[in-house]
């Protein structure tokens, strides 16, 4: 046999052993009747919900519908909307980003319009852009959707919310979702609330929901919130779209101040990659629906706890979420002089790339918990403060515990959530903040958003 035949033989071997290896993997592969199988779906993080989307209640007076609109994405649905009944409270807050993008500075400005008595609203939502960085032409968007659904629905211009989430600085095309309205309109019902929520995802692996009820008096009241939102996470919201429904009666006063006194410890409080978005939208709605009474008194105090418990619910479900997070990590610090102390040292560890690497590689690095306090700018003591994963006493007295072991701290770091507590020794002031590890998939999300 010449040396061009074995040569032959040996790539037409390669080939054969290469078809059988790809049959022994896929069976149905030799069949050429077999359907060709589809692309493979996106990989939903370890730390969702084990249970999937959770059943959120019906909250009187707020319907759901969403479509297909091709705004970027093909073949799922990317516009959603909400209407809300007559009388509706509304609350928000927002991004303070100086480039947010013209749905939120339209969002506030209608937040701060007098309310025409009895007058409706609306939440119109898309993803795949987030209309930011986009000049007159972004406002001229922003008018066109929101006036597009006021006129569907019969309702003041300025009683139409809309955001938008996606790549930055490319114009909207909002023909697309004025095109869709009619068909919006005429699909809005009260059980669609799941269809919303997957309707704004854009690197969300999975749709985000929470809900509490509360008897009021004379009834029950109900609240159910629905978040996207994976990475771009820091405060000042994070890039986050949530909105949560409430069927309470409420004036739009007493709902905002809860709204503002709940988001700091909250949505205020999570961090996957230190980087605050131009998009970030809480809106919350009360239709007043419910039969109970007016929400005052005792009946007040336990409305903002339940409320307070969605918030943190829905925050918790994004940093679970985190763009290739497989750690969802707490980062727990006490014994502070003053609240921003306290917020500077849990920040600074929670945005440690140095802290978020060792955690992904489950490696116990507590030096690196170490420099993290001390670039924080927070008043420190190398000798007060003290360091543990868990209940696991790491540092203290400015120097390692002499009962810690290396094993215990890299079983401890095997687990999927974490908790990493600081206690600088110097006060009573305290902060939780939530963060996730950073690993290659982050990178390889981000690398590719675009493409």
């Amino acid at each position: 046999m010449g040396k061009t035949d074995w040569k032959a033989e040996a790539k037409a071997l390669k080939k054969k052993v290469k078809a059988l290896k790809s049959r022994l993997e896929d069976p149905a592969a030799d069949d050429q009747s077999a359907a060709k199988p589809a692309k493979a779906a996106k990989p939903v993080s370890p730390l969702a919900p084990k249970d999937g989307f959770p059943k959120l209640p019906l909250i009187k007076g707020v319907e759901f519908s969403a479509v297909e609109a091709g705004v970027r994405y093909q073949n799922r649905k990317d516009v959603m909307l909400v209407r809300l009944a007559p009388g509706t409270a509304m609350a928000g807050v927002f991004t303070r980003s100086s480039t947010r993008s013209g749905c939120v500075r339209d969002c506030q400005t209608k937040l701060a319009t007098r309310v025409p008595a009895g007058a409706g609203a609306a939440i119109i939502v898309n993803s795949g852009n987030s209309n930011a960085f986009t000049g007159k032409v972004g406002d001229e968007a922003v008018a066109a959707v929101t006036g597009g659904v006021a006129e569907a629905l019969g309702i003041p211009a300025s009683r139409v919310f809309s955001s938008s989430t996606g790549v930055i600085g490319e114009p909207l095309p909002y023909e697309r979702i004025t095109a869709k309205i009619p068909a919006l309109v005429a699909d809005l019902r009260e059980d669609a609330i799941d269809m919303a929520a997957l309707a704004m995802m854009t690197t969300d692996t999975f749709p985000k929901g929470a809900a509490a009820t509360v008897q009021g008096e004379g009834g029950p009241i109900h609240i159910a919130g629905i978040a996207k939102g994976s990475g771009m996470i820091a405060p000042d919201m994070a890039t986050m779209l949530v909105y949560i429904f409430t069927d309470a009666k409420i004036a739009p006063v007493a709902l905002q101040k809860m709204l503002s006194r709940n988001v700091d410890a909250t949505f205020n409080s999570i961090t996957v990659d230190s980087d605050t978005s131009t998009s970030d939208t809480l809106l919350l709605a009360a239709t007043g629906q419910s039969p109970a009474a007016e929400v005052k008194g005792a009946v007040a105090k336990a409305f903002e706890t339940a409320l307070h418990g969605v918030m943190r619910d829905l925050a918790l479900q994004v940093i679970r979420d985190g763009e290739g997070a497989t750690k969802l990590v707490e980062i727990r610090v006490t014994g502070a002089e003053t609240d921003t102390d306290a917020a500077r040292v849990a920040f600074s560890i929670a945005n440690s790339p140095l802290v978020k690497t060792a955690i992904a590689g489950q490696d116990p690095n507590w030096g690196r918990i170490v420099a993290a306090i001390g670039k924080s700018g927070a008043n420190a003591d190398r000798d007060r403060l003290s360091i543990r994963f868990g209940d696991i006493l790491v540092a203290e007295k400015g120097w390692r515990n002499p009962k810690y072991r290396e094993e215990d701290g890299a079983n401890y770091m095997l687990q999927d959530e974490l908790v990493i507590a600081v206690d600088l020794g110097l006060g009573r002031a305290k902060r939780s903040v939530w963060t996730c590890d950073l690993t290659n998939r982050y990178i390889e999300i981000n690398a590719d958003y675009r493409s």
